[in-house]
């Protein structure tokens, strides 16, 4: 069963009822992180080409399209109908650039599901001995010239008391606004390590100067989902 790193705050669990035929068959299917990491990979990544967006597990599985925050809260509310704690895992960078996961536990150790445009920023394995171990994991991924991790925080979604943030057809602004005003604990990267990683991806940029091809050259991805 998943641990509980701390008291949650109460939150009313929505039961089938609330779903609707197709969500409920997803919910049924996708029983555990490593599934719901495999159903996020499969959709498209929004881009967000007509506007932001901040789309509920509803509207992502109507859309089929998701970005980082999203894919957060729709795992969040999947994983949640298994007995997962709605836990998300945010990171701060120097550029402004935020990244979301969704937080989980087993086995007692800590893993992640996410979906992000750059294949290093994906999910990990329940392998981390605590949540900023498994966030030091990021820094080196989330190098891309001007991207850098600067902090992290753990949040619970059931904080957000009487907020519909599984369901809701309207973006999600609460959300957003809460994760930017929570407290982030720093996590630091040495100057020569952050050095040898830009300088790395500007090599890699300059091989491969198209935008949308990604490195995944990156130490440690026998820990990725």
């Amino acid at each position: 069963m998943p641990g509980r790193p701390h008291r949650r705050a109460e939150a009313r669990l929505p039961g089938p009822p609330a779903f609707t035929p197709a969500e409920r068959a997803l919910v049924e299917r996708l029983a555990t992180p490593r599934a719901v990491q495999r159903w996020l990979r499969s959709l498209p990544y929004n881009w967000e080409k007509r506007g932001e967006t901040l789309r509920s597990f509803r509207s992502v599985l109507r859309r089929r399209t998701a970005h980082c925050l999203e894919a957060a809260l729709a795992a969040a509310c999947i994983l949640e109908q298994h007995g997962y704690p709605p836990l998300l895992l945010s990171f701060e960078s120097q550029d402004g650039l935020d990244h979301v996961l969704f937080l989980f536990r087993e086995g007692g150790r800590w893993g992640a599901v996410a979906r992000s445009r750059d294949p290093g920023l994906h999910g990990r394995k329940p392998v981390f001995r605590s949540p900023r171990q498994l966030a030091a994991s990021y820094r080196d991924a989330y190098v891309d010239g001007s991207g850098r991790v600067t902090g992290y925080a753990v949040a619970d979604l059931g904080e957000l008391r009487g907020y519909d943030w599984r369901l809701r057809e309207r973006n999600l602004r609460r959300v957003e606004k809460w994760l930017v005003d929570y407290r982030h604990r720093p996590l630091p990267m040495p100057e020569s390590r952050y050095q040898r990683a830009l300088a790395r991806y500007k090599r890699f940029r300059a091989r491969f100067p198209d935008p949308a091809l990604r490195p995944g050259y990156f130490d440690g991805r026998q820990t990725w989902m």
